[in-house]
């Protein structure tokens, strides 16, 4: 019987490589679920990648699907993703065989109910919160009656016609608008835009800056009104100079902006009404306070002059005040002829003892015994005098004998100088006599050059019947390349010279200055 095995049986299954499988598998997951809808919560978010696309993924309790947003997409998305929201996404299922799992390309994201609204605004609320943009200190209070009003809101809605009339009618101002979109995907973006336009205005400038800002909307759904939440809405409203007031929606619909604005109006025409006051009551105001002053002021006039009067009742006349200085006037006048005798007599008297103090010789001895001072301050003079002299006759002396010692230290050190520079110049003359091309031309080399005196390097430079000039150590002659004699001179005819023997030496001419003739080393 035959030795060899049996045998295995085979099967009739195809053979699938990896990539065939998987592209299988793609197919059918993406034919069956091409479009869905799937709720959950966003989890793993960290922002779009480096490329463009944003990865994460969504779970509920018992489950997770990793989620993938195209670069292309994520632009156009109305609802951008973020960490804990819980959204309804729409998109298709399909496989990344590179890890062998399966995934949601989202097309769309959309708010899963106004609780998943809710907690994200109340998220948001708590971290801008935390960074101080809600702080009350931050808050300013708009002026009284501003110059110019300006309004962000829609220019065709009832809202900017409702806060023009009530402006207009408590108190006209004026006012410019910013027309933006207050619902949709754009209009968070066009919010922020148009606050921070008008806090760029220049103060003084072509369009009048704004003293108060109104950011105004009517009533709406939760969805209608989040453009205002957004964030760059919020940093817009809290990073404006101009003091801001916020009259989004009814009185209660709230909006993040709500708390970072200076100030919340219930309805756009409260806000008008918060913006300017009534006019007739200012001037009824004033007209009032007028009234109340002047009728202030004639009281207070008729209470001064009611006063006064009383008090000049009090008042003794002129006659009884001037008695007594009259009286004691007419004492003094008769004391003062005793008086003034009595006055001279005593001054007679001290002079009469002083004279006698003031005799011929007092006064002699006084002047001698000044002169006696002045003849001993007379010696000490001549003394202080002659002993300055002996000082400056030594530093005089002293000076001198500097002056010769430096004077014969100098010419040694001249001589020195002189010897050295002579040194020096001999080094640079023999250098010099070392590089000049005349000492090449010694050792029996010729320089060459064209008619216009310029050294040629190389013969390719020449052509036959060019005129040149050949220089040797003891002068130069003229020679034409290729045979022939050289072309006659462009300046006057010369006349004709005898010829020279051919035993005789050529006539050397006279040499440049050397300054002037170029080198071996340079043109």
């Amino acid at each position: 019987m035959s030795d060899l095995a049996p045998e295995s049986p085979t099967s009739n299954a195809p053979d699938w490589t990896v990539s065939e499988l998987s592209g299988a598998l793609k197919r059918t997951v993406e034919d069956a679920f091409g479009h869905v809808r799937v709720r959950g919560e966003i989890s793993g978010y960290r922002g779009p990648h480096s490329s463009g696309h944003a990865y994460f993924s969504l779970k509920d309790q018992n489950a997770r699907i990793d989620a993938v947003v195209w670069k292309g997409n994520f632009g156009r998305l109305r609802l951008k993703p973020e960490e804990g929201l819980e959204v309804v996404a729409v998109g298709r299922i399909t496989t990344f065989p590179g890890k062998s799992s399966y995934q949601i390309v989202i097309e769309q994201l959309e708010f899963a109910g106004a609780g998943a609204i809710m907690a994200m605004l109340e998220e948001r609320k708590r971290r801008l919160a935390a960074e101080g943009l809600f702080a009350p200190e931050r808050k300013r209070r708009p002026p009284f009656l501003p110059r110019v009003v300006g309004v962000v809101t829609s220019p065709t809605g009832a809202v900017i016609r409702d806060i023009l009339h009530r402006l207009q009618d408590r108190f006209p101002r004026h006012v410019l608008v910013w027309p933006v979109r207050v619902q949709g995907d754009t209009s968070g973006a066009e919010v922020s835009a148009a606050i921070r336009g008008f806090n760029a205005l220049p103060v003084g400038g072509p369009i009048p800056r704004p003293d108060v800002l109104i950011v105004a909307r009517g009533g709406g759904s939760l969805e209608d009104l989040l453009g205002f939440s957004e964030e760059s809405v919020v940093r817009a409203a809290a990073e404006s100079a101009i003091p801001l007031i916020s009259a989004v929606g009814h009185e209660t619909d709230v909006t993040l902006i709500d708390f970072a604005a200076d100030v919340r109006a219930p309805t756009p025409t409260a806000a008008a009404e918060m913006t300017v006051p009534v006019r007739a009551d200012l001037v009824a105001e004033v007209a009032g306070l007028h009234a109340r002053l002047r009728a202030s002021f004639a009281r207070g006039l008729d209470r001064r002059r009611a006063d006064l009067r009383g008090l000049a009742r009090l008042l003794p006349s002129a006659d009884a005040l001037l008695a007594s200085p009259r009286q004691r006037l007419d004492i003094a006048g008769q004391r003062l002829p005793r008086a003034l005798k009595a006055n001279a007599g005593a001054h007679r008297l001290a002079l009469t003892r002083i004279e006698g103090r003031f005799t011929p010789q007092r006064l002699a001895g006084l002047v001698e015994r000044r002169r006696e001072r002045f003849d001993l301050f007379a010696g000490r003079l001549a003394s202080a005098l002659r002993a300055n002299a002996g000082a400056h006759r030594e530093r005089i002396s002293r000076a001198r004998e500097r002056s010769e010692g430096l004077h014969a230290r100098l010419k040694p050190a001249l001589l020195r100088s002189q010897q050295e520079r002579a040194r020096r110049l001999r080094a640079l003359e023999q250098l010099m006599q070392a590089l000049s091309y005349k000492g090449v031309l010694a050792r029996g080399f010729a320089l060459v050059r064209d008619a216009s005196g310029v050294p040629v390097h190389a013969a390719a430079g020449i052509t036959a019947g060019d005129a040149l000039q050949i220089e040797f150590r003891d002068g130069r002659v003229e020679a034409v390349a290729g045979g022939g004699s050289p072309p006659p001179p462009s300046g006057p005819a010369q006349p004709p010279r005898a010829p020279r023997k051919s035993s005789a030496a050529p006539r050397a001419r006279p040499l440049p200055d050397e300054d002037s003739q170029p080198t071996l080393f340079g043109g």
